[in-house]
């Protein structure tokens, strides 16, 4: 709507040619970059109703472009910006690693890591919107929304695709320091137990252990340090499953402490006015080879401070070497 409550004029329709630099990335991601003025919301409507056509034929919102693809985007009526279709605010997150092929931030609790599920905005909208310079900037993994640490990014193209590799593949060490109710009697434990995503009609994601039906997840939990009531491990994740190290835990009666979802709801409750006020997880070290240099990088995010405070008056009690 115009600032006299009426609609503006439609655009007619419009060709994209996608470049080197739309590589691999989504539609729905690509059109929101590039339609600017136009509501997130219309950009889903468009590509459900069929009207965005890539080399003329249908797609789904989640369809990867490719270099040399031609989108056709139909006349669009531009509306007054909905609350939720603002710019993206500006924000740096501390940097932890950076060249020119990577940028690894320390990423804090409570920011979601891209927009959608009733977030307008995340990590990488925001990231972006802080560098405008940047000609590619793609999330190479993603963090819950209550985890804080590392959060890996690619800058090009080339570098995104041999992490995404590396993933799949087993190639990338990921970390997890991770508080957990209860104390634990195990010095290492290795948990493997089928995840199966239930619908989420609402939009709330969930997972539950499977045994037959699931897809096949891995754990190893190794205990750090232990008090009379908690515990804290490192949480190493051999596969990459939703929700994996919190499902796994909760599984074998040690959830994570201030989890919301899976946790000990009575528990998280009396835990608040002791300083634990939100979820126990923190990526702590990512280990990788460079997709450029092939050597190993190894990013480390220090456990942050009210975790840590909390892990001292709790878990004091250090274990052996």
């Amino acid at each position: 709507m115009d600032a006299e409550g009426k609609d503006a004029p439609a655009r007619a329709v419009s060709w994209l040619d996608v470049g080197e630099e739309g590589e691999g990335q989504r539609i729905d991601n690509y059109l929101v970059a590039r339609l600017k003025g136009v509501p997130k919301s219309h950009v889903y409507r468009i590509l459900r109703s069929g009207e965005v056509r890539v080399n003329s034929g249908r797609v789904a919102a989640s369809h990867r472009l490719a270099a040399g693809d031609r989108i056709r985007v139909p006349p669009i009526r531009l509306a007054a910006r909905e609350a939720g279709d603002a710019p993206a605010p500006a924000l740096e997150l501390p940097v932890l690693y950076e060249d020119d092929h990577l940028l690894a931030v320390d990423k804090p609790a409570g920011l979601a890591v891209h927009g959608g599920s009733g977030v307008s905005h995340g990590a990488i909208e925001r990231l972006r919107a802080a560098r405008p310079q940047a000609r590619f900037l793609e999330l190479v993994h993603r963090l819950d929304r209550e985890t804080s640490g590392v959060l890996l990014l690619a800058k090009r193209r080339p570098a995104l695709t041999a992490l995404h590799e590396a993933l799949r593949g087993r190639g990338m060490d990921k970390r997890y320091l991770v508080g957990v109710a209860g104390r634990v009697r195990d010095a290492k434990r290795v948990v493997k137990a089928r995840l199966r995503k239930l619908p989420a009609g609402d939009g709330d994601r969930r997972v539950v252990v499977d045994a037959r039906e699931g897809q096949e997840a891995e754990t190893v939990f190794r205990r750090l340090a232990r008090g009379e009531s908690a515990s804290l491990l490192e949480a190493e994740l051999l596969t990459g499953r939703t929700h994996q190290i919190r499902v796994h835990l909760a599984h074998i009666g040690h959830p994570v402490l201030g989890d919301g979802k899976y946790g000990d709801f009575a528990l998280n409750r009396a835990l608040r006015p002791q300083g634990l006020r939100r979820m126990f997880l923190h990526a702590a070290a990512l280990s990788f080879d460079h997709p450029a240099t092939g050597g190993r990088v190894t990013v480390r995010s220090p456990l942050p401070a009210d975790l840590e405070a909390f892990r001292r008056s709790h878990m004091a009690e250090e274990e052996a070497p």
